[in-house]
């Protein structure tokens, strides 16, 4: 693309994408008069997702503005937490993703997750047909347009990409009421009922038992119940402070 030139400045929480901007936070891009400031933004490696607003000197533009030689334009971030409009706010995250799967099923957060890699086409289109944010560190799937909704998950720790999302989207938490191996709903269950599940001694030392509606999995308060309950008592302590 060879043009006019704009100066385009990226806020610092997203200049981990534009490898060129990273040193000052500011890109010089050539225009051609057609192209958007979406496109051209998304070309210099920021996926739309994470996108606020686009200040074009100094005045608020959608991404569909076609910026002209000279612009100077502003890039922010999204703000947070970010308002998800249109449906309930529920989750769909790619095969890479599957520990923070299993805590936001913990804390009773709608999540869809596959362990097999469906491919970004597969995904992006069940993002839309089930009005899913899809999370993902998958730039590439990040910008494809079927997408209902998506955002970026920066870190590559467990712990730190729960907090990231709880920041976000401040998800309503229902702990304990979903199932971590398939999202279905918990139901309380007698022994009787998952006896089949239970080991001699497991069925000798607990009497609270749950069961999954759709899968039929067990749940009792086994060894790791300690370590499941530190990380929801953090996630509520946290979303109760309004973090």
């Amino acid at each position: 693309m060879n043009g006019p030139e704009i100066r385009v400045e990226f806020a610092p929480e997203l200049r981990l994408f534009v490898p060129r901007a990273r040193s000052t936070g500011t890109a010089l891009t050539a225009t051609d008069g057609v192209s958007t400031l979406g496109h051209l933004v998304e070309s210099l490696g920021v996926p739309l997702t994470e996108v606020g607003a686009l200040l074009v000197d100094g005045r608020e533009a959608g991404p569909g503005h076609v910026p002209s030689g000279g612009e100077s334009v502003r890039v922010r971030p999204v703000e947070h937490p970010q308002r998800v409009p249109g449906a309930p706010l529920r989750f769909l995250l790619d095969v890479h993703l599957g520990t923070l799967a299993r805590r936001l099923r913990l804390l009773g957060v709608d999540t869809a997750y596959e362990s097999t890699d469906l491919g970004d086409p597969a995904l992006a289109a069940l993002s839309a047909a089930e009005k899913r944010v899809m999370l993902s560190r998958d730039r590439g799937l990040l910008r494809r347009r079927e997408l209902w909704a998506g955002a970026y998950v920066y870190s590559t720790r467990p712990d730190e990409q729960l907090q990231e999302i709880l920041d976000r989207f401040r998800p309503a938490l229902r702990p304990w009421t979903r199932c971590t191996a398939c999202n279905g709903l918990l139901r309380a269950a007698t022994k009787e009922e998952v006896a089949q599940q239970l080991k001699g001694g497991t069925q000798r030392s607990y009497d609270v038992f749950a069961q999954c509606a759709a899968c039929g999995r067990a749940y009792w308060r086994g060894a790791h119940h300690e370590q499941l309950e530190a990380i929801v008592e953090r996630a509520v302590s946290r979303s109760a402070q309004g973090h």
